[in-house]
C-alpha cells in the first residue's frame, strides 16, 4: 500500500509538472525580473532625488547670498530634471526670482504652471495658486482671487493663513469689510497659522473694528512691546495702516 501511495503521488506530481511547470517557471522568472527592476528603479530614483536635493541646496545658498542670476540658472537645471517634486519647487523659486527682478509676466507663467498641474500633489498646486494670485492681485478682479483661493482659505489647510489673507484683501477691494473682518479674526486666532501672518491679520482686523485680541499681554509681547509689569495693562496695540497691495506670502 505504501508503494502504491508513493506511485500515485509521483504520478500526480509528474502530471502537475507537465501541465503547469512551464507556466510556473515563466512566472517565477518574471517575478524575479520585476523585483530586480524595482530595485534598480528605486536606486535610480534615490540617486535622482539626492542629486536634485544637492542642486536645490546650492541654488538656495546662491539665493541667500543674493546671486539671483546664478541661482536662477541652477534652478532651471533642477526644473528640467526627472524629479517631479524638486522640479515644482525649483519652478516656484524661479517665479520668486522673476518677481524680485521685476519680470512679473514670467513669474505669472511659472506660478501658473504649478497651480494648474493636476499631476502634482495638492499642497504644491495650492502654493502655486497662492503665489499666482499674489502676483496677479492688481491685474485681476477681486472675485477671481476669492474664487481661486477660497477653497484653500479654510482652517486645517496648510496655507490657510496665506490664502485667507489674500482673500480678505480681495473682500476689502470689493468694499466688503463685513466679509473680510471675520476672516481676519479667524486667522489671527488660529494657532496653526504662522505668527507673522497672525500679527498682520490681528492689526488689520482691529483697524476694521473687529477685535481679534484674546490675551492682551501676549499680544503686546508678540509685537515686541515692553514687558508688562503688574496686573494692569492698556489694551489696543497701535496697528499700522493696511497695505492696499498685499505681498504674496507663502507659509
Amino acid at each position: 500500500m505504501r508503494e502504491v501511495d508513493e506511485a500515485v503521488r509521483q504520478d500526480e506530481v509528474s502530471t502537475f509538472a507537465r501541465k503547469y511547470g512551464l507556466a510556473l517557471g515563466v512566472g517565477l522568472v518574471l517575478a524575479i525580473a520585476a523585483f530586480g527592476g524595482f530595485l534598480l528603479w528605486q536606486s535610480r530614483t534615490e540617486s535622482q532625488l539626492e542629486a536634485a536635493s544637492e542642486q536645490l541646496t546650492a541654488a538656495l545658498d546662491e539665493l541667500e547670498a543674493g546671486n539671483l542670476d546664478i541661482a536662477d540658472d541652477e534652478l532651471t537645471a533642477v526644473a528640467a530634471g526627472d524629479s517631479q517634486a524638486a522640479a515644482a519647487i525649483a519652478t516656484l523659486l524661479r517665479g520668486g526670482i522673476a518677481m524680485e527682478q521685476g519680470r512679473g509676466a514670467e513669474a505669472v507663467t511659472l506660478f501658473a504652471a504649478i497651480a494648474n498641474d493636476d499631476d502634482l500633489p495638492s499642497e504644491l498646486r495650492d502654493l502655486g495658486a497662492i503665489r499666482l494670485m499674489g502676483a496677479q492681485f492688481d491685474n485681476v478682479s477681486p472675485q477671481v482671487v476669492i474664487d481661486r483661493l477660497g477653497p484653500i482659505a479654510v482652517p486645517g489647510n496648510a496655507y490657510y493663513g496665506s490664502a485667507g489673507e489674500l482673500v480678505a484683501f480681495a473682500y476689502l477691494a470689493q468694499e466688503k469689510p463685513a466679509e473680510a473682518g471675520p476672516l481676519l479674526v479667524a486667522i489671527a486666532k488660529d494657532d496653526n497659522v504662522p505668527q507673522s501672518i497672525r500679527a498682520r491679520t490681528r492689526q488689520l482686523a482691529g483697524l476694521l473694528g473687529f477685535d481679534a485680541i484674546e490675551d492682551v499681554e501676549e499680544t503686546i509681547a508678540e509685537m515686541g512691546g515692553a514687558e508688562v509689569a503688574g496686573g494692569d495693562t492698556a489694551a489696543g496695540p497701535a496697528a499700522p495702516a493696511p497695505n492696499p497691495a498685499p505681498a504674496a506670502n507663502s507659509e
